[in-house]
């Protein structure tokens, strides 16, 4: 959430920053006549309060009954505040949705556009593979090898759900547990494994509502939102702390399930694994000083990139522009892998830095030192990667022309096998 004493302050910082979003300036504007309203009504009420406090201290003074007019000055008075307290905490209501609306601002380095068309690409690694056959999408290859069933997925659940079987969940164990060991024992992860599902009050903190309610799922009997991305726990375990001197930064790694409606996708990706409902993600987060943020964004960047490197898989980091950038964030560096068979880079991972946005909301701070005044800390997250586009790279890099795929090298130990056949 956006300070509202910046918005207050600086209101032109805001509508630029809305403008490279492309947001509309409408939504500011009713920001700042909401604030205006309600510090008009607070002002008013301590004026009253004032008033009240000074004929209760006269009446005090008074020898005999006070007069019939004063008593009915302050009846009135005690009208108006109740009247000023009910109204104010409306606008207080109205201020606040209107604020958890409004996305991060962009950090000054951030190219300006209006969409993925006019992100840039940082670099690359890798050289795409040159087949002696036509490479073939992971749809046919997994339903040859019979390690993904989409028919029995739909048959379960509907579209946009499959079967893991054999082999193809065999693979997807094996990235799960290889990089959750590369982040903890190269990188320096804690391990968190949190719950699925969380209370409203986690989503808000994370920014996921009040703006996506469309795109999640929810128990609305017991009020417990399925996550979209561990991100969410991860975001509110220190959620209403203050974290003490000397323990940031802090790191954590999770694989979780992840629960989308995928409503914003409609008709898009149907086939395959690309899109679904329901997948599995294994995410890095990690709680930052102020002044060390842009260092560690730099850092979990490296630590997505590693596990692509050492899958020797071909792909590129891309930053994204203005137009394209994630509510909450304030600066974003994708990861994308080649899909031969796709014949298209796919998004495995988003690194972002969020600053104090996400800690606002959820009210998480530290202390620089005993001394010091507690301070909102800088919260990052990226997936470190997410499981169904990595296993697409896998299966449509490394196929052979005899419909088999070699197994990464380093996922061999997981697997204990070279080849899935």
């Amino acid at each position: 959430m956006i300070d509202i004493k910046l918005i207050r302050e600086n209101p032109d910082i805001i509508y630029r920053a809305m403008e490279k979003r492309g947001e509309d300036r409408c939504s500011i504007e009713e920001v700042i006549a909401l604030d205006n309203s309600y510090r008009q009504l607070l002002k008013e009420a301590e004026a009253l309060r004032a008033r009240r406090n000074t004929v209760s201290d006269e009446i005090g003074r008074m020898k005999g009954k006070p007069p019939a007019e004063l008593i009915a000055e302050m009846r009135q008075v005690g009208d108006r505040i109740k009247q000023i307290e009910t109204e104010a905490n409306q606008i207080a209501a109205g201020l606040e949705d209107k604020l958890l609306r409004l996305p991060n601002i962009p950090a000054d380095d951030v190219p300006v556009g209006r969409d993925a068309a006019d992100n840039v690409e940082v670099r690359s690694w890798g050289e795409r593979r040159e087949f002696s056959f036509k490479p073939l999408p992971h749809w046919d290859l997994a339903e040859k090898l019979g390690i993904i069933d989409f028919q029995r997925g739909v048959k379960l659940s509907g579209t946009r759900f499959y079967v893991l079987k054999g082999a193809g969940a065999a693979l997807q164990r094996a990235l799960i547990n290889y990089m959750l060991d590369l982040h903890i024992q190269k990188h320096g992860y804690t391990e968190i494994f949190p719950p699925f599902m969380v209370k409203r009050e986690c989503m808000v903190g994370s920014s996921n509502l009040p703006k996506f309610a469309d795109n999640l799922y929810h128990d609305a009997e017991e009020d417990y939102w399925f996550i979209p991305t561990a991100e969410v726990p991860l975001t509110n375990l220190h959620r209403d702390e203050i974290i003490a001197p000397g323990m940031l930064p802090l790191y954590y790694v999770a694989h979780t399930s992840c629960f989308r409606r995928e409503k914003m996708a409609a008709g898009k990706d149907t086939r395959g694994i690309k899109r679904g409902h329901q997948f599995e993600k294994v995410e890095i987060y990690k709680f930052v000083a102020p002044e060390n943020s842009d260092d560690e964004l730099t850092r979990l960047l490296n630590d997505a990139e590693d596990i692509c490197y050492n899958l020797e898989l071909p792909y590129r980091v891309i930053q994204l522009c203005t137009g394209d950038l994630g509510f909450a964030a304030v600066k974003t560096f994708d990861i994308e892998m080649w899909a031969p068979g796709c014949e298209e880079w796919l998004e495995v991972s988003s690194c972002s830095n969020c600053g104090d946005f996400q800690a606002r909301r959820a009210n998480i701070r530290y202390r620089p030192d005993n001394e010091s005044k507690p301070r909102l800390v800088h919260t990052l997250n990226g997936s470190g990667l997410a499981l169904p586009r990595v296993m697409i790279a896998i299966l449509e890099n490394y196929q052979q022309a005899d419909g088999s795929i070699a197994v990464p090298e380093a996922l061999r130990p997981y697997m204990n096998t070279a080849i899935i056949k």
